[in-house]
């Protein structure tokens, strides 16, 4: 298999995160109960900041939303690097792997304060950019032609 399958299977994976982190956490409404008094509490409890008011409630809705946009963001860059690595996949070694730790480390915060469904999509989109970079073929530089395209 070629390094921009496993980059194309990480960004539709991660758009699907995406997709699902904003419904299910960003927008979705607390169970009944402690649930609903904690998030009452969030919204009531107002402060100032940088001269304007802000809630919990607010932090947390705009963090979420945060997450959503890198999320977003990086399923992009997943299918422009799968779009780059046709060309030139030895090259982006160092990028995926700088995304592979990364969501190694995001798997473990998510196992450390949330639960197992995102730890394992997670581990699956490392897992497919630690495959895109073993299938990169090392020792293969772009020719020539292939860089001159890419300077025009």
């Amino acid at each position: 298999m070629k390094p921009t399958l496993f980059l194309r299977i990480a960004a539709v994976l991660t758009l699907i995160h995406s997709v699902l982190h904003t419904i299910g956490g960003v927008f979705s409404s607390p169970d009944p109960g402690i649930s609903t008094t904690t998030w009452a509490a969030m919204k009531a409890n107002t402060f100032p900041v940088f001269g304007l008011t802000r809630s919990y409630f607010m932090f947390y809705r705009g963090l979420g939303l945060g997450i959503t946009i890198f999320l977003t963001a990086e399923a992009v860059v997943f299918w422009q690097l799968g779009t780059l690595a046709k060309t030139d996949a030895p090259r982006l070694r160092p990028v995926m792997a700088t995304f592979m730790v990364a969501y190694l480390v995001f798997a473990a915060n998510s196992c450390l304060y949330f639960f197992y469904f995102p730890v394992v999509v997670e581990i699956v989109i490392a897992a497919c950019l630690g495959m895109a970079i073993a299938t990169a073929k090392a020792g293969q530089p772009a020719s020539s032609s292939q860089l001159a395209a890419r300077r025009a």
